[in-house]
C-alpha cells in the first residue's frame, strides 16, 4: 500500500466553527482533518508554535463528537503542546481504514475497539499493540424506535437490520458479539451502513432499519428530541467493547518517543476531565474551539460527559488511566474466542504494552 493519506478536507478550529454550523444533522460523507496546537489559554487559530513537532492521529469516528472529547480536549487545552507536539486529528472512512492508513505508516496511533484488535491480529496476523485503554466500557449505544420494534435483548435483533458506520468495522463486530451473548448466530442480523448523525434516525422511522450503532452524545440528542426513541447499551452483554490506542510493532520502535508524548497529553487530558466534576472549566476551552450540536448545548454535553467518563475508568474514578488491564484484556480475547469471532491460539498479554505511558 502506498504510503500516501487518505484525501481530507483541512480545516482549523475556527473554519471548524462555520463548518459544523453548516453540517449539524447531516453525515459525514468525506475525510476531515482538524489541526490545532493548544496552550495553557487556548488561541482561537490552529497554527502550530514554533519547536512544536507535527504528528497526526488518526479518527475512525467522526471528529464532530463528545465520543472524541479526550483528544480534542487535549489539542485545545494545550496538553500536547506542553509535552511537545502539534497534533493533528485526522478522520478516516471508519475505523477499517484508519487501521489500514496506520499500518501504511501514514501516522504511528490510532483507536480502535478491542474486538478490532484481536481480530485483526488473530485473522490476517496484523502486527498491532495496544498501548493504552482510553474506554473501559462501551462507547456506543444502539438506538431504536420504541413503537416499531423495541431493541432490548439480543433475540430483538433477529432477522432485523441494523444500521453501522462501517463494513467490518468496531460497530459492526459490537452488533455480532451481543447477537453470539445470546447464543444467536450473527448473521441472522444483517446490516446496513448508514451515517451516525441524529438524522439516521428517519431510516428507523420509515423502518428500513430496526435500529443503528451510534455515540452516546447523540444517543442523548435523539431522546432528548423524540420520547419513541430507546436506548440500549450493548456493555449489558458485549465486556470485550474497550477502546484502545493501537500502533504498530514497527511504530512502537521507531515512534517511540513520539507515541509516549501523546500519551502523555492524553493522559493529561483525561486526569483534567475526570477532576472536572461538572466540566466547568473544560467546556468553556472546548467550545471557544470547536462547535458541534452536542458539544453546545448543556443539556446534552454535561450528561454525555458524564456517562462518557464512566466509560473512560469503567466507573472506577479513582482507578489508573489508560493502563490496560490484563486481566480484562485477556478475558475480552475469551469472550470473542467462545463467540467465535477470533482465532484460538492467541496470546494476548503478547499484544498490549503499558511501556510508552506516563510513569505514576
Amino acid at each position: 500500500m502506498p504510503n500516501t493519506p487518505p484525501s481530507s478536507l483541512s480545516f482549523s478550529r475556527r473554519s471548524f466553527l462555520t463548518r459544523s454550523a453548516l453540517t449539524m444533522g447531516m453525515a459525514v460523507t468525506g475525510t476531515g482533518l482538524l489541526a490545532a496546537c493548544g496552550s495553557d489559554e487556548p488561541s482561537t487559530d490552529a497554527s502550530a508554535e514554533g519547536g512544536l513537532k507535527p504528528f497526526t492521529f488518526l479518527s475512525g469516528i467522526p471528529l464532530e463528537t463528545l465520543s472524541m472529547a479526550i483528544e480534542l480536549y487535549a489539542v485545545a487545552g494545550g496538553f500536547f503542546a506542553k509535552h511537545g507536539l502539534d497534533v493533528t486529528l485526522q478522520q478516516t472512512k471508519g475505523t477499517s481504514q484508519a487501521l489500514q492508513t496506520m499500518l501504511a505508516g501514514v501516522a504511528p496511533i490510532t483507536r480502535l475497539g478491542q474486538m478490532e484488535v484481536m481480530a485483526a491480529i488473530t485473522d490476517s496476523n496484523q502486527p498491532l499493540i495496544n498501548i493504552g485503554t482510553c474506554f473501559r466500557t462501551s462507547a456506543v449505544r444502539f438506538v431504536y424506535s420504541k413503537s416499531k420494534h423495541p431493541v432490548e435483548k439480543p433475540d430483538d435483533l433477529v432477522g432485523q437490520t441494523m444500521g453501522v458506520p462501517s463494513e467490518g468495522g468496531n460497530s459492526d463486530k459490537v452488533v455480532s458479539l451481543v447477537m453470539a451473548s445470546g447464543g444467536l448466530d450473527p448473521k441472522e442480523c444483517k446490516r446496513q451502513v448508514v451515517g451516525l448523525t441524529p438524522g439516521t434516525f428517519s431510516l428507523v422511522k420509515q423502518g428500513r432499519i430496526v435500529g443503528y450503532v451510534t455515540t452516546v452524545d447523540v444517543a442523548n440528542i435523539l431522546v432528548n428530541q423524540d420520547p419513541d426513541v430507546g436506548v440500549f447499551d450493548p456493555a449489558k452483554y458485549a465486556k470485550a467493547d474497550s477502546q484502545v490506542y493501537v500502533t504498530s510493532k514497527d511504530a512502537l520502535v521507531k515512534d517511540a518517543d513520539d507515541l509516549r508524548k501523546f500519551l502523555a497529553g492524553v493522559h493529561d487530558s483525561l486526569a483534567a476531565l475526570v477532576a472536572d466534576t461538572n466540566f466547568d472549566k473544560a467546556l468553556p476551552i472546548l467550545r471557544k474551539n470547536y462547535s458541534f450540536a452536542t458539544l453546545d448545548d448543556d443539556k446534552i454535553a454535561r450528561p454525555s460527559l458524564t456517562m462518557l467518563r464512566n466509560g473512560w475508568m469503567g466507573g472506577d474514578l479513582s482507578g489508573p488511566l489508560l493502563t490496560v488491564d490484563e486481566e480484562a484484556w485477556a478475558a475480552g480475547y475469551k469472550e470473542l474466542l467462545d463467540a467465535g469471532m477470533v482465532k484460538p491460539g492467541g496470546d494476548p498479554a503478547a499484544w498490549y504494552d503499558n511501556s510508552m505511558l506516563p510513569k505514576a
